[in-house]
């Protein structure tokens, strides 16, 4: 069996700790790969991050990142940080001879990504991206389908991501609210919506867009107001080889609290998929009786892989963070040098591309080509 890998963790919120739990369950899980050494975790400081390490399991914590990458018994580094660290980190990472696992978007600023694929290229390590959703049994069934001719060739796009964690007016200002974080629901959720569509065999050539502000301020700590530097609804156009598409964001949408809704037509049936009911699809088909057409619900089960190595009975559905776990099995692939179901800071590059695109749709009020 392989060597097991040592891991360095950088952040411990929401993401740090889903990486955390995959790092902790792709060997039990999988049975297949060495339970991962958790070496190393840092944190914005000695305390919060020795209190981490002890919940998380790694046997040794830091209050400085820069230790993650200068410690010789690190192979891997997960960086779970804010955008605006990513570029740095993940650099300095590469740059030591450390794989790393990087959670999206790459940076704020286009530039910051180019030097961040730069750096993986010329370390010949793997550099990966935290798209899980592209993990999803049923995103991978929904790619076969397509591939299949299922619904015959594909006439339009539609995707749609909503969540309303920004819907409250009153809510204080918060660090995704600022310019440094990027533009606001164009990368945090477009890098999701473009990620999608290229696991599902979908690239876009030209896109128009426009970005809107549903609150121009909000409250501080100290009871001024700052001005709110970000977007959170954009909407795109997108112009594809032979079809159109749209894709429409929004981090104000009451009611919506992780949803993603792709649907996708073709010339002989469509296909449907909402995130928040993320363990079904549904399939429409142009064939049979016209009086007994209707779409069917598909339940992810153990023919739907790899859903099976978490449960062995249909219809009992997956989590966020088993997708993680997905995820981190398929970094592991990569590593030993076997093909994975994942993408890279090259694919990465791609979608932060489309997303700087449509950026700069929206300020000039044109078109703008892809690539």
């Amino acid at each position: 069996m392989a060597k097991p890998l040592r891991v360095a963790l950088i952040g411990t919120g929401f993401m740090g700790k889903c990486h955390a739990l995959a790092w902790n369950a792709v060997a039990p899980v999988f049975g297949d790969v060495p339970r991962p050494e958790l070496a190393l975790l840092c944190e914005a400081g000695a305390e919060l991050a020795a209190a981490r390490a002890a919940e998380f399991g790694f046997a040794r914590a830091s209050g400085d990142w820069r230790d993650a990458v200068a410690a010789p018994d690190i192979d891997v580094v997960s960086i779970t940080t804010p955008n605006a660290f990513h570029p740095e980190m993940a650099i300095a990472a590469l740059e030591a001879g450390k794989h790393v696992w990087c959670e999206k978007p790459m940076a704020p600023a286009f530039a910051d990504a180019e030097r961040m694929n730069a750096a993986a290229q010329a370390s010949g390590k793997v550099a990966a991206l935290g798209y899980n959703y592209i993990q999803n049994p049923i995103i991978r069934l929904m790619a076969r389908l397509l591939g299949e001719g299922a619904i015959g060739r594909a006439t339009h796009l539609r995707v749609e991501m909503d969540e309303d964690f920004m819907a409250d007016g009153a809510a204080p200002f918060d660090w995704k609210h600022a310019a440094t974080s990027g533009y606001g629901a164009l990368d945090d959720f477009g890098v999701h919506a473009f990620s999608l569509l290229r696991v599902l065999g979908f690239e876009p050539r030209a896109v128009t867009a426009l970005m809107t502000k549903p609150y121009a301020d909000r409250a501080t700590g100290d009871g001024s107001r700052r001005a709110v530097e970000t977007h959170d609804v954009a909407s795109l156009l997108l112009r594809f080889d032979g079809l159109g598409g749209t894709i429409l964001l929004n981090r104000s949408a009451w009611g919506r609290k992780g949803r993603i809704f792709v649907q996708i037509f073709g010339t002989a049936g469509s296909i449907v998929y909402d995130q928040e009911r993320f363990n079904e699809v549904q399939l429409y088909t142009a064939d049979g009786p016209r009086d007994r057409q209707g779409f069917r619900s598909i339940l992810a089960g153990p023919v739907h892989p790899p859903y099976e190595k978490f449960i062995p009975a249909p219809g009992h559905g997956l989590g966020f963070n088993e997708l993680k776990v997905i995820e981190c099995r398929e970094l592991l692939r990569a590593i030993a040098g076997e093909p994975a179901h994942l993408l890279d800071f090259s694919a990465g590059l791609e979608i932060e591309r489309a997303v700087h695109a449509a950026a700069r749709s929206h300020e000039s009020g044109q078109w703008v080509d892809i690539g």
